[in-house]
């Protein structure tokens, strides 16, 4: 006897090997695999710029992988999957689960749906190391500082899945009544701004490999310390191969064990436990993307200043260290970590401005834009989230430059107008003697701008602020 066919949707899976949800489609029988690209309920979520144009090529690259028999659609999946399931006499669906607030009640009441109609719904972990419920303090409530969560939750949870091959035995079908082409998805910009990011990145479940392949074998070794220096080549770059499932964290995680060089590879899985812990903070608090964790922050004196805004989002404030930073972002859809943090203090301590303003623009640019680490990571530099950075903490760029680009080599790369002056004030150019910059071809207002606020007050009025909130508890 023939087994039933099956539907497998695929989502932020995107790839075949450790694929735990694929596994039992295949097993099932002949697999329908489906995309359906769901604007409608993502509303305020909806994908960025970024992430849009690596949805296409990461569709385009699994497209390859299953000889042209992905599915594509584009609507309500609740009733996408119901025609499909009709059609083709459909009585199993199987997906691996998402954990965003709206993808999860948008799936339950899916599987809800699908269950009156008589259909089996399977659903699968293949996105995290561990699910949020399984890293719970002893008496059950979740953790909210993130080495304890780490050290004594993730570490002393069963250890994280052993990863799947991809499945020996896979029967494809394809829907040729509704499925539509992939660029009638529109996810492509409209215009070249996205030409830099294609030949920037390798997309795709090969590309993934290929992405850590690389770091194992020249970032890894130093990465501990190697990590903070943004013009260096310690970081992995794998972030959106992860967010999109081109790879598996069990995958990474393991390979980087495999490859153990004593505190550096810890120290690596420790930031993979930080996505796990962005996750675990937004399951068990869903208004993470919107709302200040610590509520007194409510209260603050944020400022409104849309030119200030929009010269942080160009690179042009006049401080090399961040316009470098924010360069980077708009020309590669990537920014590295030491770097998020100095623009993002840069915006909420110096310039004041709101952390949603940071949110959003990174939202729009980053091809790696994650609703968890995205809303985790801005409420953590504001000083607001869960296991925050005091907000006394304020990221000094001159400071950071110089210990972590001390040749100036990043400053340089993404900031040429600046490349001729002599690294000690490639930092700080406002402080450099007339003659320094005229050899070097630099006119402050002209050819790169003057800092729009002094770092010294600034910092100041940011402490300031902070302060009034002690000071007016109930104000």
């Amino acid at each position: 006897m023939d087994k039933p066919d099956v539907l497998y949707w695929f989502r932020q899976d995107l790839r075949l090997t450790d694929n735990p949800a694929l596994q039992e489609a295949a097993a099932r029988g002949r697999v329908l695999p489906v995309y359906i690209l769901d604007d409608h309920h993502a509303k305020e979520y909806k994908m960025g710029a970024a992430s849009r144009f690596w949805l296409h090529h990461s569709i385009s690259a699994l497209r390859q992988q299953l000889d042209d028999k992905l599915s594509l659609f584009s609507g309500d999946p609740m009733e996408c999957i119901a025609r499909l399931c009709k059609r083709y006499a459909i009585k199993t669906v199987v997906w691996n689960r998402c954990y965003e607030p709206w993808r999860m009640g948008r799936d339950t009441k899916i599987k809800a749906s699908l269950a009156q109609q008589g259909i089996e719904v399977q659903t699968y972990n293949g996105s995290l190391l561990w699910e949020p419920w399984q890293v719970l303090k002893r008496d059950q409530s979740h953790y909210k500082v993130f080495t304890p969560f780490f050290r004594k939750g993730a570490l002393m949870a069963a250890p994280p899945r052993e990863p799947l091959k991809q499945p020996e035995s896979l029967e494809l079908f394809q829907d040729q009544t509704e499925s539509v082409s992939l660029e009638s998805l529109g996810l492509l910009p409209k215009h070249n701004w996205d030409k830099g990011l294609q030949t920037h990145w390798n997309i795709g479940e090969k590309g993934a490999w290929q992405a850590l392949d690389v770091f194992l074998k020249n970032g890894l070794s130093n990465y501990k310390k190697g990590r903070d220096f943004p013009a260096q080549k310690h970081f992995s770059q794998l972030s959106p191969h992860l967010h999109f499932g081109e790879i598996s964290p069990n995958q990474v995680w393991y390979s980087t064990l495999a490859n153990r060089q004593d505190s550096d590879s810890d120290h690596y899985c420790s930031e993979l436990a930080w996505r796990e812990f962005s996750y675990s903070q937004l399951y068990f608090n869903p208004s993470l993307p919107s709302e200040n964790l610590q509520v007194k922050f409510n209260r603050f004196p944020w400022q409104e200043n849309q030119s200030h805004l929009r010269a942080w989002q160009k690179g042009l404030t006049g401080i090399p260290m961040v316009d470098a930073g924010m360069r980077q972002l708009w020309q590669t859809g990537f920014m590295h970590n030491r770097l998020r943090m100095i623009v993002g203090s840069f915006l909420v301590k110096n310039l004041r401005l709101h952390w949603h303003h940071g949110r959003d623009w990174f939202w729009d640019c980053l091809v790696d834009a994650d609703l968890a680490s995205n809303s985790a990571s801005w409420q953590w530099i504001a000083g607001c989230g869960a296991d925050a950075a005091p907000y006394f903490r304020v990221f000094n760029p001159v400071t950071q430059g110089q210990k972590f680009d001390p040749d100036g080599a990043f400053i340089s790369r993404y900031i040429p107008e600046l490349k001729n002056l002599p690294v000690p004030y490639l930092f700080s150019p406002w402080q450099a003697p007339e003659e320094v910059l005229q050899k070097a071809g630099v006119v402050l207002g002209q050819t790169y701008p003057k800092p729009i606020v002094d770092l010294k007050a600034s910092r100041q009025g940011a402490l300031d602020a902070f302060a009034s909130l002690k000071a007016n508890p109930d104000g």
